[in-house]
């Protein structure tokens, strides 16, 4: 075959080629598929969390304005993004999920209402532990954020734990990803809130 023989089979036959992908069908679209249906202990959890998670924002966000020493102002600060991103997947996740958003906002009034107190989940600052907390500054300020946070704390691996011992709870992937992440998480910070507040000068108001 000569070498102008050659090209023009190559050429003939590259220009089939192209014609026939020219004319096939494309390719159906993947079928949409809409999430599980969202288990109670699941929703129950992602809810009570995002209120948990704004009262640690709450808290977090009184550092630059009540004293709070260099350690703990670097550790609200960890807290306060952390947390922000949070709620921002649990809230993506009940609104995937046909869920309705939680009412936060009563977290942030003072007084906060008498008809909210049944709402406060397990670890979160009653109303006098709020107010103690804002009246404070300085050293005393660190010393209540530390001791409340490690309660708080406390409070989000207690729901977990109740997530993960619910039957049919965290069987959705993220739930249980997320959660566990949670439990990790906080309980590392657990663990170095109780050394900052052990490395604390002694509180003389006790005296």
């Amino acid at each position: 075959m000569t070498r102008q023989l050659a090209s023009f089979v190559t050429a003939a036959f590259t220009g089939l080629v192209l014609a026939a992908c020219s004319h096939a069908p494309a390719p159906a679209p993947a079928p949409h598929r809409s999430p599980a249906p969202a288990n109670p202990a699941d929703v129950k959890f992602m809810s009570g969390m995002i209120i948990h998670h704004e009262q640690a924002v709450l808290m977090s966000d009184w550092a630059p304005t009540h004293g709070a020493g260099p350690g703990v102002s670097l550790l609200c600060k960890k807290i306060n993004i952390s947390q922000k991103d949070d709620i921002a997947l649990m809230e993506r996740w009940l609104i995937d999920h046909g869920q309705p958003l939680p009412d936060t906002a009563w977290v942030f009034a003072r007084p906060m209402p008498a008809s909210a107190m049944h709402m406060l989940m397990a670890g979160m600052l009653d109303e006098q532990q709020v107010a103690a907390l804002d009246a404070a500054r300085g050293a005393e300020f660190d010393r209540l954020f530390l001791t409340y946070m490690i309660q708080h704390h406390g409070g989000a691996l207690a729901m977990v734990n109740d997530l993960f011992n619910t039957p049919g709870g965290a069987q959705d992937e993220f739930v249980y990803q997320f959660a566990s992440g949670i439990n990790a998480d906080q309980t590392i910070e657990i663990a170095r809130m109780r050394r900052m507040l052990a490395a604390l000068p002694p509180d003389d108001t006790q005296h």
